[in-house]
């Protein structure tokens, strides 16, 4: 199973966290970034699907 919305197709992507050594910064460290996807029932249909919460918050206010 993906780790991607299924609305927007929002996915993982990667960062760098920066370590300050002496003054300058030393890219060290890369960490992968995953959206907070929940299960969601969508109104239309009767199967779960994993959207966003950014989505969901969008679903309620309609």
């Amino acid at each position: 199973m993906a780790k991607q919305c299924k609305i927007c197709e929002k996915k993982g992507m990667m960062a760098w966290r920066l370590v300050k050594l002496r003054g300058k910064y030393n890219p060290t460290i890369k960490l992968k970034k995953q959206p907070n996807l929940q299960w969601v029932r969508p109104v239309l249909n009767e199967k779960r699907i994993l959207a966003c919460t950014k989505c969901i918050k969008a679903m309620s206010k309609t």
